[in-house]
């Protein structure tokens, strides 16, 4: 159903990309309605158009905050022409058809993003702008609406290949789109108002991007957020579902260690790290993380938390990786790592420090605080107090192992993890898979620490990491059967320290 546009209501708050409609709009010999702002910016142009107010006969008023909200704008708007009994009241009532409704919101989130004025945000909760949209999209069998200036160039394009005039398909195409839009805006203003999100569950994520298939390839799957945000591509074939599962993870795990603090680089796969050091330089780190599990790390995601040089980029381009990213590369790190264009390299802009954890499951949406905690105690509750170096080792080890999944043991030894055991139905499982890690990898167990994500039930675990040869352990407490785990630390010269947070992983 092809309809031509004769008349127009153009509304916006940025003139950002406008001219060109309102001009193509204009050789249409479209009659134009507007407010405000945007009337002056159409009469600047040499644009003839209506003024509303003389459609309305009614002023804008209270400081601008009324001005189209009125039966013979929204009437214009949502009138169907196809029923007799809508055409005979905007007869009575001297109410023209308007084809088609621009408009562009008051820019909520970006007042939010840059002032805590509350007043200046108030003013930024657009009412008569959704409320337009909500009417044109709603009557999309009749109008064509254009809800946002990032849809200006898509609809010039349609218009003039058109001579002025949609088809349903189109219009209600971009009814989709307003809906879109207005649904957004709302969610920002709700956020804004119950940013715990205590209410209701909301969210709403722009830009998807589709993935080439989901978790496996008879999935599909997309992404909904900027990536841009976070890093910058600078080489290699377009990122997986999975690539950004274990991205999340490898930023997530690397981001609790500052630079200043040393070089970590750690290695990952299935979001579980396999290999994590810290040391001097990114060289030395990525060395040591390799060490670790040199098998595991094939195909791997790696991260680090300072600029890659050639030299570690020499290094790391010995194995197969599938992504790498870091907070800067060298020019010649770049060359060295992209000689294999399939190598996805991403320098990191943001931090991944999400306000909210989302899963989905059974018919709903779980939703909690993310995990950004350490310990909130130390205490030393063993035989003795841990060394220097047991406690260098042992944050280290309690921050690898909150980012294993659960029941999870992480061995450590002078800043580099050397066993982990992870995904276990019992804590016991997951010492044993880590103690085979090391030994099989031929690590020196002897002086090293051991870390649990949860508190241990009976004392086997400490039994069996002493009789190993781990000298102090770190856990956050709250077992009723605590006590047993620290005798057998006090019996043993031992050190144990209880942190008081569990860091469990599902």
């Amino acid at each position: 159903m092809q309809k031509r546009i004769r008349s127009a209501l153009v509304s916006v708050f940025s003139k950002d990309g406008l001219e060109p409609l309102v001009r193509l709009l204009h050789r249409l010999d479209v009659t134009l309605y507007s407010t405000g702002g945007t009337q002056a910016y159409l009469e600047d142009l040499g644009i003839p158009c209506t003024p509303v107010e003389s459609l309305t006969h009614y002023p804008s008023i209270l400081g601008g905050r009324v001005k189209t909200l009125h039966p013979k704008v929204f009437g214009g708007i949502l009138g169907r022409r196809d029923r007799p009994e809508d055409a005979e009241d905007m007869k009575t009532h001297s109410i023209p058809a308007i084809d088609m409704v621009v408009v562009d919101l008051y820019p909520f989130e970006e007042t939010v993003a840059t002032t805590n004025d509350e007043q200046a945000i108030i003013e930024k909760i657009d009412i008569g702008g959704p409320s337009m949209i909500r009417a044109a999209a709603k009557n999309h069998r009749d109008l064509l609406v254009v809800p946002s200036r990032d849809d200006y160039g898509a609809v010039v394009s349609m218009l003039e290949k058109q001579n002025g005039e949609t088809t349903l398909e189109q219009r209600r195409e971009m009814a989709k789109r307003a809906f879109s839009v207005v649904a957004h805006y709302d969610v920002a203003i709700s956020r804004h108002f119950d940013p715990e999100g205590t209410s209701q569950f909301l969210e709403s994520l722009r830009n998807p991007k589709t993935m080439r298939y989901g978790e496996n390839p008879h999935q599909s799957g997309a992404f909904f957020g900027n990536l841009e945000e976070v890093f910058a591509q600078l080489a290699g074939k377009e990122l997986s579902y999975n690539n950004l599962v274990d991205v999340d993870a490898a930023l997530q795990l690397v981001s609790e260690f500052p630079a200043g603090d040393g070089a970590v680089m750690a290695i990952i796969k299935h979001t579980n790290v396999c290999g994590i050091a810290l040391r001097d330089t990114p060289f030395e780190a990525w060395q040591a993380a390799l060490s670790a599990d040199p098998e595991s790390a094939f195909g791997g995601i790696l991260a680090c938390n300072r600029t890659i040089d050639e030299d570690t980029a020499a290094a790391i381009g010995d194995i197969f990786f599938e992504v790498l990213v870091a907070p800067g590369f060298t020019e010649d790190a770049l060359r060295v790592l992209s000689a294999k264009k399939n190598r996805i390299l991403l320098e990191q802009r943001g931090e991944v420090r999400p306000s909210r954890v989302y899963r989905s499951l059974l018919n709903g949406v779980l939703v909690q605080q993310p995990d950004h905690g350490d310990y909130e105690r130390w205490d030393e509750s063993g035989g003795r107090e841990s060394d220097p170096r047991e406690k260098a080792d042992l944050r280290f080890a309690n921050i690898v192992c909150k980012h294993l999944k659960s029941n999870a043991i992480a061995l450590v030894k002078d800043g580099r993890m050397i066993g982990k055991g992870c995904g276990q139905t019992s804590r016991i499982d997951a010492l044993r898979q880590a103690l085979d890690k090391a030994r099989h990898f031929g690590a020196d167990l002897k002086g090293a620490v051991m870390a649990s994500d949860a508190f241990f039930p009976f004392d086997d675990c400490v039994r069996m990491g002493h009789e190993a040869g781990i000298s102090a352990f770190i856990q956050p407490g709250g077992s009723i059967r605590d006590k047993d785990s620290i005798d057998y630390c006090k019996g043993k010269g031992l050190a144990m320290v209880l942190t008081g947070m569990r860091h469990f992983r599902h």
